[in-house]
């Protein structure tokens, strides 16, 4: 019996002894966040379409980077989509979000930029829905292997 509790008494020693190890951090970190927008395009506005992206979107996005709002910006088609799918994804990269107050400051920022008010700016939007349909906008975040 006295063998049996020294054994159990040194059993436990022993564990005390371990150091705890600590937790190690998760696998992965937060990198950019994506802001992806659907499109569905409507029958022979393509061009027209197309025209607006490369010319006002291209130029917002273009202001947005050199003011260091966003880190790059992307046009996929989605060639062989379904009935139900957009047509393009319209991408845009941050490295991180802004709080309120830089919201603000950024919005009228940018409405200087392009000598429009927010009023102006939705009525413009509104006016694109005669030829593409805004299917859905998701805001992703890239994650990266802790090295």
């Amino acid at each position: 019996m006295m063998k049996h509790i020294l054994a159990a008494a040194t059993a436990a020693t022993m564990i005390l002894a371990v150091p705890v190890q600590a937790q190690s951090a998760p696998p992965m970190i937060g990198g950019e966040y994506w802001e992806v927008t659907g499109i569905d395009v409507a029958d022979g506005a393509g061009p027209r379409y197309a025209n607006w992206l490369a010319t006002e979107w291209r130029r917002f996005n273009d202001f947005s980077m050199e003011q260091g709002w966003i880190t790059s910006y992307t046009i996929l088609s989605n060639v062989h989509n379904r009935h139900d799918e957009p047509d393009l994804y319209l991408i845009r990269t941050y490295a991180s979000l802004p709080d309120g107050a830089e919201g603000d400051r950024r919005r009228e920022a940018f409405q200087a930029f392009v000598r429009r008010t927010n009023d102006q700016l939705a009525s413009e939007s509104g006016n694109r829905a005669a030829y593409r349909t805004v299917m859905s906008t998701s805001l992703l975040q890239e994650m990266k292997f802790r090295d």
